[in-house]
């Protein structure tokens, strides 16, 4: 009965979207509100336990909304010089083969992005882009949700990794090799998914292709001290593979098989559209790239330290500090600065009016202000589950239940720590420990579990709501992130499975 109390908040968000069609931010109030009850009743919630664990997730949502925002004004601002369609169009004539660039979009370049900065920031770019070339918004945002989600533990600069190394006392080095196997995999599988819900399986091949390409540059970059440019490489493979694929097979058939007429465009929409994202590009590349610019900068933090507390059940949060803030080192701040340079630019060389200016305020408000709500309660909710015991009742209730079969679900725990805290680093720090424990009670060797466990983690990027709400909001497509739930869930589900079974496979 535990169980299924402690599962009941997520039970109800899932249920209300993808059966009721509820938007992420009602259902997320729903379960926050039936947390509340659940934690209050069953799980010994008090004071001292429910200000901790909610302050808590409103700095982790300011740091999420501190990217929605301005990646949404800048899309915002690009989008009234006609920049988004303009880019779309043109990447479309440089591959030739509008089906390869959906999925080069959606599963090398997102990825690319998850390695430079992570935090939905790829799903926040990447499917306005998709949208621009005539996909439906729902498939948009879940063909990036899914293929981004093979980046995220190597991505952002390799902080995921490096959190998990730290959090179980073991060297990167020990870890990489069997978390840059098992990530390979799902680096193919990934792609696959993204080119099945983007209707182009007659590219299935060339996916798995280019992802074995990419999959030995990530593990190749991963076991060595280059482990943080090991999503960037692996995503640049990528580009660069389909690109050349596109190229060789058009000159051999002499003709683009494929190809949609691109429409006629505004030379100065084109120069808007690459200026902005290029800016961004170079300046992300620059501060996280170079440490003599990097390592100054991320000594700048902003973060609060908050006192132990206990449930009335006995559940103990140890003191700590809580989400760290780098406001130098933020894509965030990056993007807003990209933002104000395009407005300034683009508005001294009348490309852009005061009326096009108001309205991409305008639209980046009326997008972001709901969806912040959606964030704060669904953080809110994961917060309270973790502080009150919920989240890890769960995954040790999976654990002790299936014996020597747990190596089959292992990657599920990473998902449900992804899916609760809408983070693959949050997932690790919560279920790291549980798998490598799990992991020596079964005579496992631990690196398989805590590769398989980060694994999921990662996975979890397809179906975890604050996400999935981040993607909607950008393809205009607000309170719609049921539908996107429901196709991305079948292809986590899916992937995780058989990497379970690698996994049992390689413990047995």
């Amino acid at each position: 009965m535990n169980y299924f109390l402690a599962a009941f908040p997520i039970l109800l968000v899932l249920g209300l979207m993808i059966f009721f069609h509820w938007s992420g931010q009602r259902a997320g109030a729903a379960g926050w509100v039936a947390g509340l009850m659940v934690a209050g009743l069953f799980f010994g919630l008090n004071g001292s336990v429910l200000w901790v664990s909610q302050l808590k997730s409103l700095f982790l949502s300011l740091f999420v909304l501190a990217i929605l925002w301005p990646a949404l004004l800048l899309y915002k601002v690009v989008d009234q010089t006609g920049g988004i369609q303009a880019i779309a169009h043109g990447l479309e004539r440089w591959i030739g083969d509008g089906g390869l660039l959906l999925i080069l979009l959606a599963w090398a370049f997102s990825g690319l992005l998850e390695g430079l900065a992570g935090f939905g920031l790829p799903i926040a770019i990447v499917a306005p882009m998709l949208i621009g070339l005539g996909v439906p918004a729902v498939q948009a945002v879940a063909a990036v949700a899914i293929g981004h989600a093979w980046a995220v533990t190597f991505g952002d600069m390799s902080v995921v990794f490096q959190t998990l190394a730290a959090v179980v006392g073991r060297p990167q080095e020990e870890l990489a090799p069997l978390a840059g196997l098992f990530l390979g995999v799902a680096c193919v599988l990934c792609g696959l998914g993204s080119a099945a819900v983007l209707k182009q399986k007659r590219h299935f091949p060339i996916v798995i292709g280019v992802g074995a390409l990419m999959a030995v540059v990530q593990y190749g970059l991963a076991v060595t001290p280059l482990v943080p440019l090991a999503v960037l490489g692996a995503g640049l493979a990528g580009i660069v593979g389909i690109a050349a694929w596109a190229k060789i097979y058009n000159h051999k058939n002499h003709s683009s098989q494929g190809t949609t007429e691109a429409q006629p465009v505004e030379k100065h929409a084109l120069l808007a559209g690459l200026g902005s994202y290029g800016l961004l590009a170079v300046l992300l590349c620059v501060v996280f790239l170079v440490p003599s610019i990097y390592n100054p900068f991320k000594q700048t933090v902003w973060q609060m330290q908050f006192p132990k507390v206990v449930t009335r059940t006995g559940i103990i949060t140890l003191a700590g500090a809580g989400q760290a803030f780098r406001p130098l080192v933020h894509p965030g701040f990056y993007l807003l600065l990209t933002a104000l340079i395009g407005v300034l630019v683009m508005g001294h060389f009348k490309l852009l009016s005061r009326d096009q200016i108001s309205e991409a305020m305008h639209g980046t408000y009326k997008s972001a202000a709901p969806v912040s709500i959606g964030i704060l309660s669904m953080v809110g909710l994961s917060s309270l589950m973790e502080h009150c015991g919920m989240t890890l009742l769960l995954a040790q209730g999976l654990s002790s239940g299936l014996g020597s079969l747990f190596p089959l679900i292992s990657p599920l725990v990473g998902v449900l720590g992804a899916f609760a805290t809408g983070s693959n680093n949050n997932s690790n720090v919560l279920f790291a420990p549980l798998q490598n424990s799990a992991a020596m009670l079964l005579s496992i060797d631990p690196r398989i579990l805590l590769a398989t466990q980060t694994t999921g983690g990662a996975l979890g990027s397809m179906v975890a709501p604050a996400k999935i709400i981040v993607g909607c909001s950008t393809a205009g497509i607000l309170g719609e992130d049921g539908k996107v739930l429901r196709t991305t869930i079948p292809y986590c589900l899916g992937i995780c499975l058989l990497l379970g079974l690698l996994a049992w496979i390689l413990a047995w």
